[in-house]
């Protein structure tokens, strides 16, 4: 029996404010981990919640209710949920959908915030507080 891929799932919080990376599958199996890792945050007190989907290889439309339903909680308890860098398939759904507006950065498509001092695509000055 073949092995199904699954999802890793990577949490990296700074103050207030947490990246979480996704990389694999996102489907109704995994999305459970994103459930939890996102009621987390806001049980904790994070109220900005950035999501790496760099690395993320599947999304079927579960996926997309659970990144919906993240968003939902995390704005009842007065933050804010964007995805980053997601992979054409996905930004199709979200376009088809008319979801994108939700969930993607204002500031620009996949762009993730740098700490003070960071470079971005070898352009100095593009920071973030």
């Amino acid at each position: 029996m073949p092995v199904r891929p699954g999802l890793d799932l990577h949490r990296h919080d700074r103050g207030h404010r947490t990246t979480i990376t996704l990389a694999g599958e996102f489907d109704l199996t995994t999305v459970p981990q994103l459930h939890r890792t996102v009621e987390d945050c806001v049980r904790e007190g994070i109220r900005t919640i950035d999501i790496d989907l760099t690395a993320l290889t599947f999304c079927d439309v579960s996926g997309l209710n659970a990144f919906l339903a993240a968003r939902k909680r995390t704005d009842s308890a007065g933050g804010s949920l964007r995805l980053h860098h997601p992979p054409p398939p996905l930004t199709r759904i979200l376009d088809l959908t008319g979801t994108g507006f939700l969930l993607r950065s204002p500031l620009s498509v996949g762009a993730l915030p740098l700490p003070a001092g960071a470079m971005a695509g070898g352009r100095p000055g593009l920071r973030t507080s």
